[in-house]
């Protein structure tokens, strides 16, 4: 079952089970990740656009960098991957950086933009 996520961050509204709670460790383990220029996590900084629970635990993610001159665009997937892994119900996990749509400053969750001084 794949979610979209809109542009910015949501919560989840999967009923508890093993791929909702297994979602939402993802979503946790997200929230430690960070950009190191933006001191905001990926997750809250809209990078993360879709997370797909398959039922045996395989783990597949859409995610986008600020820019594709990022300069962690080679070390931010494998660290989000490494992370997603390391999530004991996860079998195997995937992640696959996308540029449609463009990041922008708009995907950015509420809290983001109130921790970097934008609201």
């Amino acid at each position: 079952m794949e979610e979209e996520l809109d542009p910015q961050p949501i919560e989840s509204s999967e009923p508890a089970g093993s791929a909702g709670e297994i979602r939402e460790k993802i979503i946790e383990v997200l929230k430690g990740c960070y950009d190191p220029e933006i001191p905001v996590d990926i997750y809250e900084l809209g990078l993360i656009y879709a997370i797909d629970v398959m039922e045996a635990g395989a783990v597949e993610v859409k995610m986008t960098l600020t820019s594709p001159m990022c300069p962690v665009a080679e070390s931010l997937p494998p660290e989000v991957e490494s992370k997603i892994r390391s999530i004991p119900e996860v079998s195997s996990a995937a992640v696959e950086v996308v540029w449609d749509p463009p990041w922008s400053m708009e995907n950015m969750s509420e809290a983001a933009k109130l921790q970097l001084g934008m609201l």
